[in-house]
């Protein structure tokens, strides 16, 4: 396990829209470089970067054509390799976007793969022998290659799957996972991540992990074997390097080899989604009938619905590694969608002392809003959350010199928009909030990555929500109104609150903790 991993706290860059260097309306590589002093600022020690590979971008960079090229529009490998040694001499660790799971339909790989004589690359990708529009549940492409056959694509209609094998073939087309074609797969990502880390990348977060070897595979073992011959090489050549999962299934992910894994709401898992998103958007991206989310001050979620979820899955990897709470990413609504600033920094301090690795996306620390656009690159809904960072007043709120009809997509057109530069006036606002959340992560010690996590009080459809944090109580009540539980006799001092001005007092104290309406604490327990 990577020893920087214990503190790490990333923040997550969606290039395209962070800052515009050369005003030609897209976010680049060095403008990542100037505001390094600002992600340091902020109390983030790490870097996840969405795609930057090159590509003909029609899913945002997750459509690869050359894995060992930077997308031209954010500058050049040297930008990349600049940027990671300007981030490492700030302390900072930059994570790449890896996608192994299928590339662009322009890649070489695939050029080759289609032609209708067999080649090195004819089972680079999943071919069939088959016409029609599905093959073992898997969604194919006809009429695309002079080729006798149809390929799977893990996504959209421009990404080819790789071919990493089946589980259990029984078609003539499936290749099981030890052919040499399919090893040859493997090598050849183990091949683009050697290259990368020999320029000073520190690891990969990775696109759809678990969707390498295919069905029928419901434990995604063999995908699992794949990353566990993935991480011995890493461990034997880049022991410092991390891989983080997108695979939404931390049992699995780590059990896999993975150092951590992010805790989304994916397909059969909605307790994240329950904090901070349970509601249902309509056709026009608009939040349709009612918000349980758990932290909205009306008080209607139920904090079991996340910790039935989460905590079998921290108690089986919490000696092997990480699960990561995320403020938002490039593919949720931004959080600001349903919240009030009040319940946004309610949330994030949830976010930040809980154990594991915490993201915190662009843009969230400011509440940026999500918009109602139309779709930019493959984006659709996703886009709302895509939009270029909000630095200060003025043109373009200073994320790019561009004409505004140039830009990759258009900033946030209101009048209250918030920005950068507003908020550190305000020693109130919510960027300055989160930066004392971080700060406060980082000078305690028990509010590390580390495993210490004991629930105290989360009765299902009550407030507030206590847990333990080593010699730290904590406490949240995300409710309108004051409340209180019996917690185990235990007391403490309080060292941290978030009561919004409320008059309150937030105590713990002879077993009982009482805490104000909208409230955040944290007490040093008290030793017996």
């Amino acid at each position: 396990m990577p020893a920087w991993l214990d503190d790490a706290v990333f923040y997550e860059i969606y290039p395209q829209s962070f800052y515009d260097t050369n005003g030609d309306g897209i976010g680049d590589i060095p403008g990542i470089i100037q505001k390094l002093d600002y992600i340091q600022g902020l109390g983030c020690n790490a870097l996840w970067i969405n795609p930057c590979f090159d590509s003909p971008f029609k899913d945002a960079g997750y459509d690869v054509r050359d894995y060992k090229l930077t997308a031209p529009r954010y500058g050049t490998n040297e930008d990349l390799a600049e940027l990671f040694s300007k981030a490492h001499a700030k302390g900072i660790r930059v994570l790449l976007d890896l996608v192994p799971g299928h590339t662009s339909e322009e890649h070489p790989w695939f050029r080759k793969s289609r032609e209708p004589r067999p080649n090195e690359y004819w089972n680079r990708y999943i071919w069939t022998d088959r016409w029609g529009t599905w093959a073992s549940g898997l969604k194919t492409i006809l009429g695309e290659a002079d080729r006798n056959a149809s390929y799977i694509v893990n996504f959209f209609k421009s990404q080819p799957a790789l071919n990493y094998g089946f589980f259990k073939p029984d078609q003539v087309w499936q290749l099981p996972m030890d052919h040499p074609d399919c090893i040859a797969t493997r090598e050849a990502l183990k091949d683009v991540m050697r290259f990368w880390l020999d320029q000073g990348c520190d690891g990969f977060r990775v696109d759809m992990a678990s969707s390498l070897v295919k069905f029928d595979d419901p434990e995604n073992s063999g995908t699992a074997a794949v990353w566990r011959n993935i991480r011995a090489m890493l461990d034997a050549e880049y022991p410092e390097a991390a891989i983080i999962a997108e695979w939404s299934h931390p049992r699995r992910a780590i059990g896999a080899g993975f150092h951590a894994d992010f805790m989304l709401a994916f397909t059969d898992n909605s307790g994240y989604q329950s904090l901070f998103r349970d509601y249902v958007m309509d056709p026009e991206n608009r939040i349709a009938g009612g918000d349980t989310s758990f932290f909205k001050k009306d008080g209607k979620g139920d904090i079991r619905r996340f910790l039935d979820e989460y905590l079998p899955h921290y108690e089986a990897v919490k000696d092997t590694g990480y699960i990561s709470l995320v403020t938002g990413n490039h593919d949720l609504p931004r959080m600001s969608l349903n919240f009030s600033p009040r319940e946004l920094a309610i949330a994030y301090a949830f976010i930040f002392t809980m154990p594991g690795i915490p993201f915190l996306y662009y843009g969230d620390e400011i509440g940026m809003r999500y918009l109602n656009l139309l779709s930019k690159e493959g984006g659709y809904h996703r886009t709302g959350s895509r939009t270029p960072m909000q630095w200060k007043n003025g043109g373009n709120k200073g994320f790019s010199s561009a004409p505004e009809e140039k830009l990759y997509l258009p900033v946030d057109p209101s009048p209250e928009a918030p920005t950068v530069e507003d908020q550190e006036k305000d020693p109130a606002s919510l960027l300055n909030t989160v930066k004392e959340l971080l700060a406060l992560r980082r000078s305690e010690k028990d509010l590390g990555s580390k495993p210490n996590l004991e629930i105290l009080y989360a009765e299902p459809g009550k407030l507030p929500l206590i847990y333990r944090r080593g010699s730290l109580a904590i406490g949240v009540n995300p409710g309108e109104k004051p409340a209180e539980a019996a917690v185990k006799s235990a007391a403490g001092e309080l060292i941290y609150a978030l009561t919004g001005g409320q008059t309150e007092p937030c105590t713990l104290e002879r077993g009982v903790c009482r805490m104000a309406g909208q409230s955040f604490v944290i007490w040093r327990l008290f030793q017996n």
